[in-house]
């Protein structure tokens, strides 16, 4: 059995089937709506349920609230359809060539960036291609049938597809990562997923900030534009714990130097005697408000782990961002260790 969901922006139309969340089937069918997680945590790709029942599956009440739902509010990577549904959602467009596709990879490099962080380069079969936006994310599908979430951080011109992996505490995936990966292993990987990358039909300035290894996307997409020459404005803030965390920085502080109109902040949240630190301090997203106190024109790209989102979303909108002009990229690090418990 199966039902059908008409999406009142548009008047497009789609089926589900039985059993199916809203975004799979939207996806399966070429029509892309803004999403991240697919796990009901970070509320990217909440829309309006119009007419219709749903179950509304498993989510966390900061990215759906009761009151949310009484407004008709619905996420659509838990949402499934019990009739024929109407909803109201934005729809991405996107080049035709950019299927989520299944794909066999190999590991062609592990490089230690930092501590916790690992750079793996994987390489297609040479028959094969992913098609990506800069900004996108992979699973890689492990043989237990669970999958983990990693953006690409680099751009599709750059060939081969790199990984900035993070040690997760009790992380199995990761744990192995760190302890047991060689090169030429071979993985699964499906993708590319989400709708985090940079809009084109845009002129507003763009602010992009990241926490941790949600640098891996902004890398990609800030890499990508470079290369375009695109002329926005655009300034990064970089948010870690202490100095050895900006396991890039020399790479940022070179893009600042020969990217007219780019600009480069890190900043600390507990730095170290030894760091002898000299920058910014504090949250990430104090730093970016204090900087523009005035959020009307811009536009922000926020990648990184939900409470730097969640902070940033609240501050954000409280000094004129639009809510439209927010696009981020929620790096649920819970859900890895949930998963391996």
């Amino acid at each position: 059995m199966s039902f059908t969901v008409r999406n009142d922006s548009d008047g497009s139309e789609f089926t589900v089937n039985t059993g199916e969340n809203i975004l799979d089937a939207a996806l399966r069918q070429g029509h892309i709506f803004p999403y991240s997680c697919r796990d009901g945590l970070c509320a990217t790709c909440r829309a309006d349920l119009v007419h219709g029942r749903i179950e509304y599956g498993d989510y966390q009440q900061t990215a759906l609230s009761d009151a949310e739902i009484g407004r008709g509010k619905v996420l659509l990577c838990q949402a499934r359809p019990l009739e024929n549904i109407v909803i109201k959602a934005h729809e991405i467009a996107v080049p035709a060539n950019i299927d989520i596709r299944i794909l066999p990879c190999r590991v062609t490099r592990l490089k230690s960036l930092a501590h916790d962080v690992m750079e793996v380069h994987l390489t297609l079969p040479q028959e094969r291609t992913l098609s990506y936006l800069a900004g996108q994310y992979i699973d890689i599908l492990l043989r237990d049938g669970r999958r983990r979430s990693f953006s690409l951080a680099a751009p599709p011109r750059d060939g081969a597809l790199q990984l900035h992996i993070r040690r997760v505490p009790d992380g199995r995936f990761t744990s192995h990562v760190f302890e047991r990966m060689k090169e030429r292993d071979l993985l699964r990987l499906q993708g590319p997923l989400g709708t985090f990358f940079l809009r084109a039909d845009s002129d507003r300035p763009v602010l992009l900030m990241a926490g941790g290894t949600g640098f891996a996307p902004i890398k990609s997409i800030l890499e990508q534009a470079f290369a375009e020459g695109i002329t926005r404005p655009m300034h990064l803030f970089w948010g870690v714990r202490s100095r050895r965390d900006l396991y890039f920085d020399e790479l940022a502080q070179d893009w600042a130097q020969s990217n007219p109109g780019f600009q480069y902040t890190p900043v600390l949240s507990e730095p170290t005697r030894e760091d002898q630190w000299q920058g910014k301090t504090g949250w990430v997203h104090d730093a970016v408000v204090q900087r523009y106190p005035n959020l009307e024109a811009y536009q922000v790209y926020a990648s990184g782990p939900p409470p730097m989102i969640d902070a940033g979303k609240l501050v954000f909108a409280a000094h004129g961002l639009p809510d439209d002009q927010l696009f981020f990229d929620s790096f649920e690090f819970a859900s890895e260790a949930r998963n391996s418990a």
